[in-house]
């Protein structure tokens, strides 16, 4: 585990660093996006080094640190365990920015380290060393070691899986109602653990038997519900939690964490609506590509926000990473407990189903990063197939791809 850690980060850290030296900043980076300074607080050497983790998103969750929410209804797209974390680790190392490098290192250790346990228990040691290889290098594992909320929530939302996998209902209901005040699809948390609950495998309780064949009968709960059940609730209320602390505030109410979506152009498009608009703008994003800059613009909702032919390939790789995706969840579903592919088919909700004005499939790739079922069956079919060492090394090679883009204020989605 360890050894995946930091060659994983070594890869981040070298790869931005080389960018940033060799390329500089995009013109739509620095400043404009971060006008606080809050990513670049040190001098040039010092914000050199920093330049792989601190970028794009990572001054909202710093300024939230700083200076909370105050009346801009805006940041309530952010929840708040992650910046709160900070803040107090900020208080400690006097700089919120290595605070948030600290909390995510040490929470990507530690989600590493549970999602082994976790894959050990459910298939088997080798499983658990190649899914902790191929999400540690994937495209977008360079949010894991950045100033995001990524690698906190991969902790605790693995954290509360492998809790309930060995029932242990209280914690996971703990750990789950902290994924839910950590970020939006926290609340998804509540899917697996009733899963879990009423269907399997769980270690407090043998099984009641055989599985039957049918599939009508199979619907059928083999645990019966008791008490212990009740602790799930803690999971929403994760979420009710921030809902009411913002309802208190001016400029807020209490659907203010749903509302915010509006601030970043996102618009409900109806239940994995998205993955239709994230079609068409593929489509678009090929005709373009292959008539070359504009005019014309084939995909006229990106007009005013970057160079359509970026937005063209942009386009195109997100709808790679919903193929990928929707072929990892239709593996977990067959291959691992039905609480696996549930509960990342539930997660991918709201993504899918809220896309950007813009950029349909915009957060998708890093969505899925955090997804640990779709890379478990991953491993699973890179074994079988013995390419475990080309897979991983082709996978650093977009990872520093990736990281270069994020250091150099290049928009990663």
């Amino acid at each position: 585990m360890w050894q995946v850690f930091w060659t994983s980060r070594l890869v981040v850290f070298l790869s931005g660093v080389f960018a940033v030296l060799l390329f500089g900043a995009a013109s739509s980076g620095g400043g404009g996006n971060d006008p606080f300074g809050l990513t670049r607080p040190f001098g040039f050497f010092g914000n050199l080094l920093v330049s792989p983790f601190a970028r794009w998103d990572s001054s909202w969750y710093l300024l939230i640190a700083e200076r909370g929410y105050g009346n801009n209804p805006e940041r309530a797209e952010f929840f708040p365990l992650y910046p709160l974390i900070t803040r107090v680790v900020g208080h400690i190392v006097v700089s919120d920015l290595i605070a948030g490098l600290l909390v995510s290192l040490v929470s990507f250790a530690i989600g590493l380290f549970l999602l082994y346990r976790l894959v050990e228990l459910e298939l088997d040691g080798e499983t658990a060393r190649i899914t902790l290889l191929l999400i540690a290098f994937c495209p977008t594992a360079l949010f894991f070691s950045a100033v995001y909320s990524e690698s906190l929530f991969l902790a605790l939302s693995v954290g509360c899986f492998l809790q309930a996998r060995r029932g242990r209902w209280a914690s996971a209901g703990i750990l789950g109602g902290l994924a839910a005040l950590e970020r939006n699809s926290g609340i998804m948390l509540v899917v697996p653990i009733i899963l879990l609950y009423l269907y399997g495998p769980r270690q407090d309780r043998p099984p009641p038997g055989p599985r039957d064949s049918s599939w009508v009968r199979r619907l059928i709960p083999r645990y019966p519900i008791r008490p212990n059940l009740a602790w799930v609730l803690l999971v929403p209320a994760g979420t009710l939690l921030f809902l009411i602390s913002l309802s208190g505030r001016p400029g807020f109410s209490f659907t203010s964490a749903f509302d915010a979506k509006k601030y970043w152009l996102h618009y409900f498009a109806g239940p994995y609506g998205g993955v239709w608009h994230g079609i068409v703008a593929a489509w678009d994003g090929i005709r373009q590509i292959v008539h070359g800059p504009a005019p014309p613009v084939y995909f006229r909702p990106a007009i005013g926000f970057f160079d359509p032919l970026s937005i063209a390939g942009q386009n195109l790789i997100l709808f790679g990473f919903l193929v990928l995706g929707v072929i990892g969840l239709i593996g977990a579903f067959r291959r691992l407990p039905l609480a696996y592919g549930a509960y990342a088919l539930a997660a991918l909700a709201i993504p899918l189903s809220y896309p950007v004005t813009w950029q349909p499939l915009g957060g998708l790739s890093r969505y899925e990063a955090v997804l640990f079922p779709l890379f478990m069956w991953g491993a699973l079919w890179v074994r079988r197939r013995n390419i475990t060492t080309a897979s991983v090394a082709s996978l650093a090679v977009f990872l520093g791809l990736f990281t270069a883009e994020f250091a150099t204020w290049r928009f990663v989605a």
